[in-house]
């Protein structure tokens, strides 16, 4: 397996501890507390998990001595932790990569589409496997599907709303007329493109990956917001 550029073995502590969060076990390359790592680190979190993988497993003398030394110590490997998040640049990766943006194309399906939005690329796929699962009368506010697809990443039904018509716009059944462009749109209608070439069953499979993200943390798309913008912020030359 190759490694990424950025990676460090400090990070192994924080693959520690993340792998000890309850439930104790290897976690999910979509869930939100491994998204969160890999933007923080600006590392993919498929890398992550396969890192976390190797730490289960192991598979070195020096991972051997690092489970060893914090399997059983939490306290320590919490302190331990604390001191490399302080310390400068944390994040950043090494001096050799100062000035170069390390924003990852990962990242990108995290972060809102423009300054002015909120909505995510990792939103829009979701609300587009949405769209197939519903008919055009029932793309409305009151519609179940939809305020519990807007409630699990913290939007309004409304918001929802906007989105799916956007997405008629593009289908060539209904014939709307298109909308201005926009960075909302553009995204959109990318998204379209992509997963119309694609057999049905992989947005389907790839949307409820995504929801993991979301998961356990209704209502808090703000602070989620914040988070990702922090990252791409951090990873933009002085």
């Amino acid at each position: 397996m190759a490694i990424h550029p950025l990676w460090t073995d400090d990070y192994w502590l924080l693959i520690m501890q993340l792998y000890q969060k309850s439930p104790a076990g290897i976690k999910s390359e979509y869930s939100r507390p491994m998204v969160e790592l890999a933007l923080e680190l600006h590392i993919p979190p498929k890398t992550l998990q396969e890192q976390m993988e190797a730490l289960k497993e192991r598979t070195t003398p020096s991972l051997q001595r690092l489970w060893d030394t914090y399997a059983d110590n939490p306290r320590r490997l919490s302190r331990d932790v604390k001191r490399l998040r302080q310390m400068t640049g944390f994040g950043a990766g090494s001096t050799f990569y100062n000035g170069i943006d390390l924003t990852q194309p990962f990242e990108h399906d995290y972060l809102p589409v423009a300054p002015t939005e909120k909505l995510t690329p990792v939103m829009l796929t979701i609300i587009l496997c949405l769209y197939f699962q519903l008919m055009t009368n029932t793309m409305v506010s009151e519609t179940p599907e939809v305020q519990d697809t807007a409630h699990l990443m913290g939007l309004k039904p409304e918001e929802v709303v906007e989105v799916l018509k956007i997405y008629q716009t593009f289908d060539p059944i209904l014939k709307r007329e298109p909308l201005p462009h926009s960075p909302l749109n553009d995204e959109a209608q990318r998204l379209w493109q992509k997963y119309s070439n694609e057999a049905p069953e992989v947005l389907t499979t790839t949307a409820e990956r995504l929801k993991e993200y979301f998961k356990g943390c209704e209502g808090c798309v703000l602070s989620r917001t914040k988070a990702a913008k922090a990252a791409k912020a951090a990873s933009k030359p002085n």
